[in-house]
């Protein structure tokens, strides 16, 4: 090698080191890490059970369940797991069981199966319920849902509730969507809070409380973060990530739930869940990639860009046929309106390819699932009318400024 070459050689080599090294660097101390400083003072003497799933792990991948397991002031008698299941082996919407941890021998209690909500029976042996889980900042993920349940059973159960809290990945300023309304109270929308509330979870565990959107209000600690800013995304926190669910699997997955994930209930054109690249993406057979994505871009949607797409996806809609549609770049996740952009999607599919607007030719069957994971019948019947994001536009953004004044409240972190 040439004298020169070997110094450019050695420049870049040391350049991706101080990359990686700089990538690598944690700016954020998760709840499980600020407890394991405290030495787990909060739950000496207790019997304790977990509420988590893999997201719940420490600055170095090790799962909370075996490091509480392993404290030795920490007794450790029960797990209870979400949708997914503890281990996260549970496909989507599958009831998870009640079983043995694998690991620990410790009794696993299904939070998504029979029930949804600890029973007494489930809760008899324990003191406090610790919960652990990432959550993706978003109402129709049922981790939060899950979480509210468990902080009424353990108030109804006299029990302690303890949140180690966690980033919200979309950060703590986006707020989006109008409030859940009584008629379309689900599973997937359990709260009066918008569709992106930009809490933590701890945050969002203290609002439930303190707005008395539980039946029961609980006995509540949460283990704050250190150096957790709102204005970070997940990217920025030099966490590792992992899989929220099987169809969440990066960081910046969670900037996408929101933008096609409501569209997507009605299974009448593929988001990218059966291809490599879930919630990025808007296709179908009928779809002209170059037309649609210059419909979209010609919309100029603040830090966003559509491209033209091919391809055939492996599962789900759309297996085994040929799509066009467009990818959905995030140019700027904090100028860029997530959840705005199926909507969006929506109008100009009306637009193009008349024969082929949402409501006319999705599946009726579906249209249920679509309002609870709006919150509201009234978005999908006020757009239905002349397939026009602007006719839902207020409609969707009336709740946001006194939720956000609401929340500010219960904020824990700047």
């Amino acid at each position: 090698m040439k004298p020169i070459m070997k110094k450019l050689f050695l420049l870049c080599l040391v350049c991706a080191l101080c990359g990686m090294a700089q990538a690598k660097k944690i700016k954020v101390k998760t709840g499980i890490e600020v407890l394991k400083e405290q030495n787990f003072k909060c739950l000496e003497g207790k019997r304790v059970g977990l509420i988590t799933n893999p997201t719940g792990v420490d600055n170095n991948m090790k799962s909370t369940i075996d490091i509480l397991y392993e404290a030795p002031n920490v007794n450790l008698v029960a797990l209870y797991g979400p949708e997914h299941g503890v281990r996260g082996d549970v496909h989507a919407g599958d009831h998870v069981t009640d079983a043995k941890d694998s690991s620990t021998g410790l009794p696993v209690y299904s939070l998504y199966g029979k029930t949804r909500k600890a029973t007494p029976d489930m809760l008899k042996d324990i003191d406090v319920l610790v919960y652990d889980i990432q959550d993706i900042g978003c109402r129709s993920y049922t981790y939060i849902s899950t979480m509210g349940l468990a902080m009424e059973a353990a108030a109804e159960n006299g029990k302690e509730f303890i949140v180690l809290d966690r980033p919200d990945p979309i950060g703590g300023l986006k707020v989006e969507g109008n409030l859940m309304e009584d008629d379309c109270q689900s599973f997937v929308s359990q709260f009066k809070i918008p569709y992106i509330y930009g809490l933590t979870c701890g945050e969002l565990a203290q609002l439930l409380n303190g707005e008395k959107m539980l039946k029961s209000q609980c006995n509540l600690q949460v283990v704050k973060m250190k150096g957790w800013k709102r204005k970070m995304d997940y990217t920025q926190t030099g966490l590792q990530w992992v899989p929220a669910s099987p169809h969440i699997p990066h960081a910046h997955s969670t900037l996408f739930y929101p933008v096609s994930g409501i569209l997507g209930e009605l299974g009448y054109m593929s988001i990218g869940v059966g291809y490599t690249i879930p919630f990025q993406m808007f296709a179908a057979p009928w779809i002209k990639a170059e037309e649609f994505a210059k419909a979209l871009n010609d919309l100029h949607v603040p830090g966003v860009v559509f491209r033209p797409i091919y391809l055939n996806p492996f599962y789900s809609v759309g297996k085994g046929e040929l799509l066009q549609g467009v990818q959905v770049h995030i140019m700027d996740a904090q100028k860029a309106p997530l959840s705005d952009i199926q909507f969006l999607v929506m109008q100009e599919v009306a637009t193009l390819y008349p024969g082929q607007a949402v409501f006319e030719h999705a599946d009726k069957g579906r249209f249920r699932m679509f309002d609870m994971v709006c919150g509201s019948k009234q978005i999908r019947e006020r757009f239905s009318k002349r397939n026009r994001w602007e006719d839902i536009r207020d409609y969707w953004y009336k709740d946001v400024d006194s939720f956000r004044k609401l929340s500010k409240k219960y904020y824990l972190y700047k």
